[in-house]
């Protein structure tokens, strides 16, 4: 970049305020326009693809330069936003009319992924989370707050996978680091979740952010305070909407970790990364934005009181049992708008009249929501009813003040009812009675003149004009007005009664819409106060919608009630996987019993491959999840403790990101459980070992089960193709062996999808390697060879050898006996069909 010295004073007042915010685009703000200057021009008009200009064209070191309009910037703005990219505001701060010498500008507000407040970067049911991250006494402190509705959570973290877990859990964009937050963390952050880093190192002392942290122990309060300050530093105005930071443990709910929640699709598909096929996918039935989102926060984060959990159960029960009134309260719901956000707005400064008035038509729908629930209430929404507040004399206020059609603009007028303030109805009277004598004064001179297309008109640059046509001149008394503005075909005149009324008009307009602005910021004011309210209300509306959904989705699907116990037994009837049903319908899906009585630890799962293990350990993970939401679950019955945590490993697959394959990625999610898992907690483990030759593989899997009956002690579905490894029942105590159940029927199998007691007795591998079509000559040359395999033969010859080959064994010369020492060497326990028909495929070409 070329030296300051040798720019104007504009370009200089531009580097000194670039230089405060080199990793952000600088929107800098000339006239009509956001200009951008530089790197940032470069790179802007590459990712919006707009035109790159240059500044000084005719100088030896032209400066590139692109711009967007300022009414639409905030469309390229959410772009750039969107696409991780941080811009910063610069607005002019005094009028140029007015201003003595080079226009005064400053930012105004610094957009970051993590800070957006409105716009296409906000996703309506999903929180969009700022997390701030500080290291110190060997734990990590977490805080992270949603800037669109105010909250604010703090929590004291053991180790980096904690971090990872709820970094990931809260899908931030964005992540505040102080200096103190080790390398590693970091990296492991970017390489995992791709987040945009920003660095906080000052806090900043304000009455406001005491207040915010003063219920914090002193270990959480600077990594929140540093979270503030960023806050105050980039949005430079009212941070009001913000609530007080709570305090939260992440040993109070259910835990899973990163990779449990991603192999169990609870909220984003592993195929798609959409929402649809998942967890939230079929227990989001929810009216209102803020339920959408309170939903995802219950199934990333499951009860484990089970008093909690009982009061949802509750709640859920009695709504299930009122059809009607569920009816009418959703019909309620659709009409309640996103108060959280509106609130949020408030605060922000960036609310409009029509937002006013969605808040106003939301509060409407309180009285009716609180009649509906009192009318079910049997001391199950005492809590709730104590927080749905209406609020009337915010409805007054916004039904007095705000005109039903208020536009969008809050500076251009008619955004305030008449009769709500006396001088402005003055203006407003002045503006109509003006205009009534224009048009007496248009009759007027009519008759005065005797020219009958005679009109009074206006015009922003000319004002009120009396305007008659060059035919009708002549009949016009000379000095009778003065001219102002000649036409093609018409000439345009003033006169000393057109002048007076003008300034009374124009006067009148100018005034009311400075006047409607002022009462309108006042307005605005007065709803600012109830932020508070506001948010208490929204979030017990949330919580009803979200109950009313769990409500809904089990009449549709038919769920039942969980039971808890205390005795360790999981016994549940006939469950089904829940999203699986939702796809394949209730009358198809085939459902499966589970039963761990108290003294039972392990089931040793056998079964051939499709047959549906993977979806039975998948469907008890689910289960146990939305028991411990408080929703109902797909079953006849069931009864279960609550776990304490649940770790899985299903599905093979390698983590190319970090370089690591199937086998190491299986061994470090089989020891993060090891190492974590209680007597109280649920592992899942699919064919654990399978990504290593077979002996290892089976090794390490009766290692890991006995490991878990003798140590971990915490219940366990371990499925497996090592049928080596049902003996293990003889020799454990607490495990028991079950298998899907499969027939064959003329040669054919068919697999009934069913649990049943006992090892299975065959695997079936190459009638599903059928299923997926590999050629019949090949399944059936693999067929001869697992036969003579299970039959404990060690050599692989043809079943009918053709005529004109050699026999192997009929004569004894050096090649035969070199093959058959290579075929006596060959290990067929450890190899699969293809491999087999390879080695033989190789030995008969030596022997030809």
């Amino acid at each position: 970049m070329p030296q300051k010295t040798k720019h104007t004073p504009m370009m200089e007042q531009y580097f000194g305020i670039k230089a405060s915010y080199p990793d952000a685009f600088l929107f800098y703000r000339l006239g009509d326009f956001y200009e951008l200057f530089y790197e940032d021009a470069i790179e802007v008009s590459q990712l919006l693809e707009l035109t790159l200009t240059s500044r000084n064209k005719n100088a030896d070191d032209p400066i590139p330069m692109c711009g967007v309009p300022h009414h639409a910037a905030s469309g390229y703005i959410d772009t750039l936003v969107q696409q991780g990219y941080k811009v910063a505001i610069c607005e002019q701060v005094e009028d140029p009319k007015t201003a003595k010498g080079m226009v005064k500008r400053e930012v105004v507000q610094l957009v970051t992924p993590g800070t957006v407040m409105e716009g296409r970067g906000l996703s309506a049911k999903e929180n969009n989370y700022l997390v701030a991250l500080a290291f110190s006494d060997r734990t990590f402190q977490l805080a992270y707050v949603d800037l669109t509705t105010g909250e604010l959570k703090v929590a004291s973290l053991a180790n980096e996978e904690d971090v990872l877990n709820e970094v990931a859990v809260l899908k931030a964009r964005e992540v505040l680091l102080t200096s103190a937050v080790p390398e590693t963390t970091t990296e492991l952050l970017e390489k995992r979740l791709g987040l945009i880093f920003s660095v906080q190192e000052e806090s900043e002392e304000s009455t406001e952010f005491t207040f915010l942290t003063q219920d914090l122990s002193e270990t959480l309060t600077p990594v929140t305070l540093k979270l503030l300050a960023y806050l105050s530093r980039t949005q430079k105005r009212s941070l009001d909407h913000l609530q007080k930071a709570v305090e939260y443990q992440v040993d109070h709910f259910l835990k899973l970790d990163y990779y449990s929640k991603f192999n169990l699709e609870l909220t984003q598909s592993i195929r798609t990364g959409k929402k649809q096929g998942t967890l939230l996918w079929l227990l989001d039935e929810t009216k209102t934005a803020m339920g959408g989102r309170l939903l995802k926060q219950w199934i990333d984060r499951p009860l484990i009181h089970q008093s909690q959990i009982e009061m949802r159960q509750n709640q859920v029960a009695s709504l299930l049992d009122a059809f009607f009134e569920r009816g009418d309260l959703q019909e309620t719901l659709k009409k309640v708008y996103d108060l959280e956000r509106l609130a949020g707005r408030v605060a922000f400064g960036n609310v409009n009249g029509r937002d006013l008035l969605q808040l106003k038509t939301s509060l409407q729908q309180v009285p009716f929501i609180r009649q509906i629930l009192s009318g079910l209430d049997e001391g199950q929404w005492r809590d709730l009813l104590v927080h749905i507040s209406p609020l009337e004399e915010l409805v007054s206020l916004i039904e007095r003040g705000i005109h039903e059609d208020a536009p969008l603009a809050i500076t251009e007028g008619n955004i305030i009812k008449t009769g709500f303030n006396q001088q402005l109805d003055q203006y407003r009277e002045a503006m109509h009675s003006g205009k009534k004598w224009l048009a007496e004064l248009e009759a007027k001179e009519r008759q005065a003149t005797g020219i009958k297309n005679l009109k009074i008109g206006f015009n922003r640059v000319f004002g009120y004009y009396i305007e008659i046509t060059k035919s009708n001149l002549g009949a016009l008394e000379e000095g009778r007005y003065e001219r102002k503005q000649t036409l093609a075909n018409s000439e345009r005149f003033i006169s000393p009664e057109l002048k007076e009324i003008e300034t009374l008009i124009l006067e009148a307009e100018e005034k009311s819409v400075d006047l409607e602005y002022q009462l309108f910021l006042a307005i605005r004011e007065e709803v600012k106060q109830s932020i508070e309210k506001l948010q208490t209300l929204a979030q017990a509306l949330s919580a009803v919608d979200v109950l009313q959904s769990f409500a809904t989705i089990s009449e549709k699907y038919q769920y039942i009630r969980p039971q808890f116990n205390q005795q360790q037994t999981l016994r549940i009837t006939e469950g089904r996987h829940p999203v699986v049903e939702k796809v394949l319908g209730h009358q198809e899906y085939i459902p499966n019993s589970i039963e761990m009585d108290a003294e039972t630890l392990i089931l040793l799962i056998t079964g051939p491959n499709m047959s549906g293990k993977s979806t039975y350990m998948r469907q008890l993970a689910l289960t146990v999840i939305m028991a411990q939401m408080g929703c109902f679950i797909p079953a006849e019955s069931a009864e279960m403790p609550i776990f304490d945590q649940i770790f899985t490993r299903i599905g093979a697959s390698d983590d190319l990101i970090a370089g690591q394959s199937t086998f190491m990625v299986e061994m470090m999610e089989a020891n993060h459980a090891l190492q974590h898992a209680t007597p109280n907690s649920l592992i899942l483990f699919d064919e654990l070992g399978r990504g290593t030759a077979t002996y290892d593989g089976m090794a390490l899997a009766q290692g890991i089960i006995e490991y878990i009956h003798q140590e971990v002690k915490a219940k366990t579905l371990f499925s497996t193709h090592y049928h080596e490894l049902t003996v293990l029942d003889e020799e454990l105590s607490r495990l028991k062996n079950i298998h899907v159940g499969a027939v064959e029927q003329e040669g054919e199998v068919v697999f009934l999808h069913k649990m049943m007691a006992g090892p299975a007795d065959k695997s079936y591998g190459i009638h599903v390697a059928k299923i997926a079509g590999l050629p019949k000559k090949l399944l059936e040359r693999a067929d001869y060879i697992l036969m003579n395999l299970e039959n404990g033969h060690q050599h692989l010859s043809t079943p009918t050898p053709p005529v004109e080959q050699l026999s192997l064994f009929s004569e004894s010369n050096e090649i035969e006996t070199q093959v058959i020492d290579e075929l006596k060497a060959l290990n067929v326990l450890e190899m699969t069909p293809l491999d087999a028909i390879n080695a033989l495929h190789q030995l008969q070409k030596k022997i030809k």
